[in-house]
Formats: C-alpha cells, structure tokens, sequence
C-alpha cells in the first residue's frame, strides 16, 4: 500500500503532536459542559479515538454513518445519512468530528439536521483536515488539524474506494491508482 502513495504530508508522530494541541483547545472550551461528540463514521475513526483519549472530560459518544463520495473521488453533491435516528443530543453541546472538510457539504448537512431534529446547546466541529478551496456551502470548522490543498489523500482513517483507511500517516495517492 505504501507503493501507492506519492508523498506523504504528515507523519504519524505531526499528526500525534497536532491532536494533543486540539484535545487542550477542547477540553478548555467544554470544561464544565455537557459534551456530546458526533462522530462521522467511516473516516473518523482513527482520528476520533486518538483525539478523544487525549480529552480528559466526561461526554459521550455518539456516530453517524453519513456518504457523499459514493466510491469517488470528489463528493457526488448528495449526502446520505445511513441510520433511521438523531443522537439524543437534546440541552448538550455537540462537537461533530470529522475526518476532512471538502465541499463542506457533509458537515452542513450533519449541522444542520442536528439542529432541525434535536434541541442542542451548541453545534461546534472539529476535522483532521481542511482542504483549502471554495466551499460550495458556507460551512468552516471550528477546530482544524491541517490545511491542504486540493489533493486527494488517503491514511489515517481517509479511503479511497475503502482502502488505505490503516495507513499510519496521510498521504497523497498516486494518479495511477485512482480509477
């Protein structure tokens, strides 16, 4: 699988570091708050169990399955919630974790059916990373690991045709193994 990248643009030990800053700007924000994190499942997973073993604070745990690549490259412009049910968010503040904030339409849609079906506190959102490009929503993260730009990458929990998900690090995919 390693063949298959071209470069890689953080290391699994850049990437420890970063979440150790993000776990201290969390747990200052939601000290002394109700704090449900929602987790956006599949590419979450690996940063969510890294990030959150790094906030020492009481909260719980909550996942949506929610696609908008469909098994491409880019996001097909719909986003499909894949469960019958909200999370219980009612008079909690929600942090939504996610792996990467491209189009932003996933993440505006997960906010914005949170808040429609559910009475939370607050709606705030973390993902490992944010590509730098025109949204095609207005949505921004309110935490943020890395900026990159308009690259597709893979590792670190991030897939490309559900693969590569294991890889310690994220890097670049090679062209020639796209398609």
């Amino acid at each position: 699988m390693r063949d298959d990248i071209e470069t890689i643009l953080f290391h699994e030990q850049t990437i420890l570091r970063r979440l150790d800053e993000l776990a201290a700007e969390i747990t200052n924000e939601y000290a002394d708050k109700e704090l449900t994190v929602v987790a956006v499942l599949n590419g979450s997973l690996m940063f969510m169990a890294d990030l959150l073993r790094r906030v020492p604070l009481p909260l719980r745990l909550d996942c949506l399955s929610v696609s908008s690549y469909h098994g491409g490259t880019e996001s097909s412009g719909v986003v499909t919630f894949d469960q019958l049910r909200m999370p219980d968010i009612n008079g909690r503040h929600v942090l939504i974790l996610d792996d990467i904030l491209d189009s932003g339409r996933t993440l505006h849609a997960i906010s914005s059916k949170l808040r429609a079906e559910t009475e939370p506190k607050s709606v705030r959102s973390c993902v490992l990373l944010r590509k730098m490009i025109a949204r095609t929503t207005e949505t921004e993260a309110d935490y943020v690991g890395f900026d990159i730009g308009n690259e597709f990458v893979v590792g670190y929990g991030l897939d490309y045709d559900e693969r590569y998900r294991n890889l310690p690090f994220v890097g670049v995919l090679k062209p020639d193994r796209i398609g």
